[in-house]
């Protein structure tokens, strides 16, 4: 059998201070087809293109709805907007009409955001994070473009963008769950009186009460969250190297002001990553199965971690890479399982 990536290819975007170009004659080749030359994958794994340019630009988080589209948030103004320029960033829905494993149809559900960072199909809208607020848009006539515009949330701060709200996740009970990091200080009024979070951490969001809760305080710019089939959480760290990180309530990382005793990560020295998968798909191999993908976007690769239970938290062992490149505008960014069994990466 062979285990499928789907690669959602949107071209160059320097993220790491050691690759970038010290000229225009440096820019790697941005075209795909060179991207996927350079893939290294395990026996019995292969990668096809899934969408590029022009159907989707600058992908910065993607879910899937439970129709089989592919929601995907982007960003061109990102990391900020120009003097004069309008709010200009979409959501995009990617669909496969014709079972081939590649995108042929993209329709732009929502205009004019502005560095929109997370998004969650559910409850009959869309829920997206919008700088400062969590929306909920709904399309209310069937025609897939957004009709309605509510403000759920707001009060997130907007000290640094790349470290905006992000990371939506629904959770195993219903809530939502998503990420702020470092930078950003956070005073949101909620019908259950003002919450603040001055720093980076994880709050959970109950859609129908709008009750608004953080669950764990610190870390420096958490980029990825997910939950494993016994309903533990865990978080990476675009910008702190301890790897995994075993989030449960009350849990405080290294960061959170004021703190007095923090939680290291399962797996110190590990490179930063974003982005969090558990595989649980019988596509992939039996010892595949439970493992935590995750992109160490400077290195050109996406990691893969086995996690064992030990006392009370978990050990990680670091296993070989899913995918490794050798070309330096492989950016993944997002990883998601799709609903025909591949593993689909979004690739900035």
């Amino acid at each position: 059998m062979i285990s499928r990536l789907a690669l959602i290819s949107l071209g160059w975007c320097g993220l790491a201070a050691a690759s970038q170009p010290t000229s225009l004659a440096d820019l790697p080749d941005a075209n795909p087809d060179a991207e996927l030359k350079s893939f290294v994958v395990p026996e019995g794994f292969e990668v096809n293109l899934f969408a590029a340019e022009p159907m989707i630009q600058k992908p910065v988080q993607m879910n899937w709805d439970a129709q089989g589209r592919l929601w995907v948030v982007s960003s061109t103004t990102y990391p900020h907007i120009k003097p004069g320029e309008a709010a200009k960033d979409q959501v995009v829905v990617l669909e496969d009409t014709d079972g081939d494993g590649k995108a042929d149809k993209s329709t732009p559900f929502a205009d004019g955001l502005h560095i929109p960072t997370a998004l969650a199909p559910g409850d009959g809208g869309l829920y997206v994070a919008n700088s400062t607020e969590v929306l909920f848009l709904k399309d209310k006539d069937g025609d897939l473009k957004a009709d309605e515009r509510t403000i759920l949330l707001s009060g997130f701060g907007t000290e640094d963008t790349h470290h905006l709200l992000h990371t939506f996740r629904w959770g195993p009970e219903g809530m939502l769950y998503f990420n702020q990091s470092i930078y950003i200080h956070t005073h949101m009024e909620t019908p259950y009186g003002v919450r603040r979070l001055m720093g980076g951490g994880i709050w959970e969001f109950r859609p129908e009460t709008r009750r608004a809760e953080i669950i764990s305080k610190g870390l420096i710019n958490p980029w990825g969250f997910e939950f494993d089939r016994w309903g533990q959480s865990f978080a990476c760290d675009g910008a702190g190297g301890e790897g995994i990180n075993f989030i449960f309530p009350g849990s405080v990382f290294a960061t959170s002001p004021g703190a007095k005793r923090i939680l290291h990560g399962l797996s110190p020295g590990q490179p930063k990553q974003c982005g969090m998968e558990v595989i649980e798909d019988p596509h992939f191999p039996a010892d595949w199965q439970g493992s935590f993908v995750l992109n160490d976007f400077r290195g050109n690769r996406v990691n893969r971690f086995a996690l064992t239970p030990s006392g009370s938290g978990y050990i990680a062992k670091q296993m070989p890479d899913v995918l490794a490149s050798t070309h330096r505008a492989f950016r993944p960014i997002d990883v998601k399982l799709g609903p025909d069994g591949a593993l689909y990466i979004a690739d900035w």
